[in-house]
């Protein structure tokens, strides 16, 4: 009789689910091979499925837990029939919404194995997990030209919680050049903080709800007429004319539309002479340092106080993996350590659970890790390459379209057109290409004007991509 049997006839009730899970621990060879062989066929067939899928009806979440479970094999059976026949093929190459990457098969491997593995990376106590993390910090630095000797940071689970680091820090830095302690005391310490944007990302504005500061209370800068850039002069006039004690200036590299970078050389001058926090929204933007055609750029970025980007965007790592890359970690730290008797330790590294929100980490390095050391600077080099080339061929076709307009140039993965009627029109247009299922974009507002947005991130998108994508637009038009 084996332990299991053992365990199940001393507490048959209390241990019937538990007998389940050891029974799962011996088949583990064989429920790993087969989820191995779903999760293949899905990455396979990403290139042949529609693009999103638009009814749901045939899930019902309200039904109730079951009561008793039937082991991992038959549930991997009901996620085959009940749930990926609805998913959207967000990994496949003609899924062309928001700036959403796939998966390279590196950073799945990665992924699989840091749930295998299970380790809460919070830092360096009897795991390798904060040395891997700070090694792929460095590389990420080198990746976007900063120093590592003036750079570190933090993997989150995204830009949104990137920028709300951004935010806090930025904060608490104000506050101490001026005697006040806002990690101890609170906001109201700082009473007149005053942030300025010209183009600031949702995942920002929300930000400013989540800290306290508020979704309307910051400075609007104007932009450059037609662009989404901050015209620098007018940021100036706006921080000549506070007289906050604490200042923070939002910039971007790379907006969410017309994928504009803002002059981050003058803008730190300008941050410099009026002791303003500098923290850059580099969500995929950053990356564009892998292109010589367009690393330019990204001039000066090393002269912000904080930056944000994100590997689950350009880089094609699974969701989550946020960056947040800092000049001034100490005052991060600062914000955001967390005090215990438990979590005391004398082991050498960084302590990752004090530069961050989540106490309890995933281990988000790994899937990083695996891909930047299976496919080094020159294949992620390729992806920023490709894309950015697959978003000026859709360019030039549209340009070109009698029934179609560009409402901005490309600078970099993302191209925005409409056509030439209504926006009523557009609306109806943008339904019936997605509903084609062939590729999915996503909606936009541009100049006054509704629109769409192709934003090429994939590392699978292919020519032969380009050519489905504008025979589908076609078909609808």
């Amino acid at each position: 009789m084996n332990r299991v049997e053992n365990r199940a006839e001393s507490s048959p009730t209390a241990d019937t689910a538990r007998h389940l899970m050891f029974d799962d621990l011996e088949k583990l060879g064989r429920i790993l091979v087969q989820t191995g062989d779903v999760a293949h066929s899905f990455v396979q067939g990403a290139d042949d499925m529609d693009a999103t899928c638009r009814d749901f009806s045939a899930f019902d979440p309200s039904r109730p837990l079951p009561q008793k479970g039937r082991g991992t094999l038959d549930a991997l059976r009901a996620v085959q029939d009940e749930i990926l026949p609805l998913l959207a093929a967000s990994i496949g190459p003609r899924y062309l919404g928001f700036v959403t990457g796939g998966t390279t098969p590196a950073a799945l491997v990665g992924d699989w194995l840091a749930g295998a593995i299970d380790q809460n990376a919070t830092g360096p106590e009897g795991s390798v997990n904060a040395a891997v993390e700070e090694q792929v910090i460095n590389w990420l630095c080198e990746i976007a030209h900063l120093p590592a000797k003036k750079f570190d940071g933090v993997l989150t689970t995204g830009a949104t919680v990137s920028n709300l680091l951004g935010v806090v820090a930025g904060r608490q830095w104000c506050g101490e050049k001026v005697g006040v302690d806002i990690d101890a005391d609170g906001a109201g310490a700082l009473p007149d903080l005053e942030l300025f944007a010209a183009s600031p990302h949702a995942s920002m504005v929300k930000d400013l709800s989540i800290s306290g500061i508020g979704r309307n209370n910051f400075t609007k800068v104007a932009t450059l007429s037609g662009t989404e850039q901050t015209d620098v002069n007018a940021l100036k006039a706006k921080l000549a004319a506070s007289d906050a004690r604490g200042k923070i200036v939002i910039a971007s590299s790379g907006t969410v539309n017309a994928t504009d970078f803002d002059d981050l050389t003058a803008i730190a001058d300008l941050c410099a002479a009026y002791g303003a926090w500098l923290h850059v929204d580099a969500a995929f933007g950053m990356f564009a340092a892998l292109d010589d055609r367009r690393s330019h750029l990204l001039a000066c970025l090393d002269r912000a106080d904080s930056i944000t980007s994100d590997g689950h965007k350009w880089l094609n790592v699974p969701y989550d993996c946020g960056i947040f890359l800092t000049r001034h970690i100490g005052v991060l730290e600062k914000c955001c350590r967390a005090f215990a008797p438990y979590l005391d330790t004398k082991a050498e590294g960084n302590m990752y659970i004090n530069r961050g929100v989540e106490n309890s980490r995933r281990f988000r390095a790994l899937p990083l890790w695996v891909s930047m050391q299976a496919y080094g600077r020159e294949g992620f080099a390729g992806i920023i390459r490709a894309n950015c080339d697959q978003a000026a061929d859709l360019a030039a076709w549209v340009r070109t379209h009698e029934k179609l307009e560009l409402l901005a140039e490309p600078k970099l993965n993302v191209t925005m057109f409409a056509s030439v009627g209504s926006d009523d029109d557009n609306r109806a247009l943008l339904e019936r290409i997605n509903a084609s299922g062939k590729l999915f974009l996503t909606p936009t507002v541009y100049g006054g004007r509704f629109g769409f947005r192709a934003a090429f991130s994939n590392w699978r998108t292919q020519d032969h991509d380009l050519v489905i994508i504008k025979q589908a637009i076609d078909a609808v038009l």
